[in-house]
């Protein structure tokens, strides 16, 4: 049945719109245009995090980074071996799954920290990416209190998920 959801709901639309007279292919067209806008506006500040995430995770800066953060982490009762989750995951919605499969393959699936790092995941958002793609359709360029509250939100979540996962 599922493999009917998504043809059944585009021949209702086309169904609709004709019944209203609304021009679908023309309406599909504008859409589209507006959709590749939209992707070239984008793109410039999506391959600026994509870029920060590797030079972050090749340059070796993301072990020293767990090392540093160890003592804050445990004071918050985030296990220290999540700090590279903590900081990927507001950049890199795939980087941070890359992150969490390293976790649950190295520490089981059923661990603590493995459990925390899917909830962590699962609750939190990818603050750079979002804010990339908000803004850049906004053309808001004064980001001076919305990504330090997003990070601190992202921090609060990561807190949160450790607490409940106990």
């Amino acid at each position: 049945m599922s493999a009917y959801i998504l043809p059944l709901f585009i021949v209702g639309v086309l169904i609709a719109g004709f019944a209203v007279r609304v021009p679908v292919y023309g309406s599909f067209v504008s859409g589209v245009k507006q959709a590749l806008q939209l992707l070239l506006s984008v793109m410039p500040y999506f391959c600026a995090v994509l870029i920060a995430v590797e030079l972050f995770t090749a340059s070796g800066l993301a072990e020293k980074t767990q090392v540093a953060l160890a003592p804050l982490l445990n004071a918050l009762g985030i296990p220290p071996e999540l700090a590279q989750l903590v900081v990927i995951r507001p950049l890199s919605g795939s980087g941070s799954t890359a992150v969490l499969r390293e976790l649950i393959q190295t520490y089981g699936a059923d661990s603590r920290i493995a459990r925390c790092g899917c909830v962590m995941v699962g609750a939190s958002e990818t603050t750079f990416y979002v804010a990339a793609v908000y803004f850049s359709t906004v053309k808001e360029r004064k980001l001076r209190y919305a990504i330090p509250v997003c990070l601190i939100a992202s921090l609060a979540g990561a807190v949160a998920a450790c607490a409940l996962v106990r």
